[in-house]
């Protein structure tokens, strides 16, 4: 098992008592490096303009490469997201992992791999940075291997308890790519209704407030994953997201590190039937440190458990 990570990506500072902090990376880096052996850990390159372009505006892709703070400490681009000035590259080494990530699973280096960065990216939209993110990093490393690899089907799993507004617009009438969330509804963004599909390619599941372990997992069993079966990715993309944890301060599921490993194991059985094990999995959201620690020991227990 493969992990992308970088230095950089802790020192993004979105502003003072922001609950996307750096020690949220800390937390999971430090309890994958006590609780799972052996992990290679790599370096994360920068992603490239090209790369970033691909389902990012020009305009966008500028304004966090070239930003500039003229001696400010922060850059905000909207109530929820700032820039600080480390946060262009933090933002590029984390998509660029997702890239990385990609090449090696085609090259058949490894066959999964976690990329462990922040700022999250599945709220970034074609045009605009919102809800923490910056690039929508797990969107540059889909249409990478759309582009790059000459994939025709590339599947994105989301789990975060938010919903990925921003990976779904920007793949909506895209048949080649996949785009499969449940996420907590009402809640930030107050997108993915189940009646948004996409030209065929879009799946949502919504969970109701206080949603638990058996809702979540009826959703997957039920929906979900038949769904992605019956698309038969080449590859396996996955925002994972752990603040759907019963200790999330920002959102109101019930589940538990178990819910995280279960779906994990099955999303890692579903790889190594339908796409020679190819998995790249993304670090999104999740803002209790406890249980950070604990559900990125689990997911990465489930990745490894096929």
């Amino acid at each position: 098992m493969r992990v992308y990570t970088h230095p950089s990506c802790l020192a993004h500072q979105p502003g003072p008592g922001h609950p996307e902090c750096p020690a949220r990376l800390q937390a999971v880096t430090e309890a994958l490096r006590a609780a799972i052996q052996p992990l290679e850990w790599i370096e994360a390159p920068l992603a490239s303009r090209e790369a970033a372009e691909r389902v990012h505006t020009k305009a966008l892709v500028d304004a966090i490469f070239d930003a500039r703070f003229d001696g400010e400490a922060l850059v905000r681009l909207d109530a929820d997201t700032a820039m600080s000035p480390d946060s262009p590259e933090a933002a590029r080494r984390a998509a660029g992992a997702v890239v990385a990530a990609v090449d090696a699973v085609m090259a058949g280096e490894v066959t999964r791999a976690f990329c462990a960065v922040r700022p999250p990216g599945h709220h970034a939209t074609r045009e605009t940075a919102m809800g923490f993110c910056l690039l929508n990093g797990i969107a540059i490393g889909a249409a990478h291997a759309v582009h790059a690899h000459g994939l025709s089907r590339v599947a994105v799993v989301d789990f975060d308890v938010h919903h990925g507004n921003g990976t779904e617009a920007i793949f909506a009438a895209e048949p080649r790519v996949q785009y499969l969330s449940s996420h907590q509804h009402p809640l930030y963004p107050g997108t993915g209704m189940e009646s948004d599909t996409g030209v065929g390619n879009v799946v949502n599941a919504p969970l109701p407030l206080r949603a638990g372990s058996a809702v979540f997992r009826d959703a997957w069993r039920a929906k979900l994953l038949p769904a992605l079966e019956a698309f038969r990715p080449q590859l396996l993309l996955v925002s994972a997201g752990f603040d759907g944890h019963h200790l999330d301060p920002l959102a109101d599921l019930e589940l538990t590190a178990e819910d995280y490993r279960w779906l994990s194991a099955e999303l890692a059985d579903l790889a190594a039937r339908q796409c020679r094990g190819r998995l790249v999995s993304v670090l999104e959201g999740g803002y209790s440190l406890t249980a950070l620690r604990e559900c990125s020991v689990a997911h990465l227990r489930g990745l490894t458990a096929a």
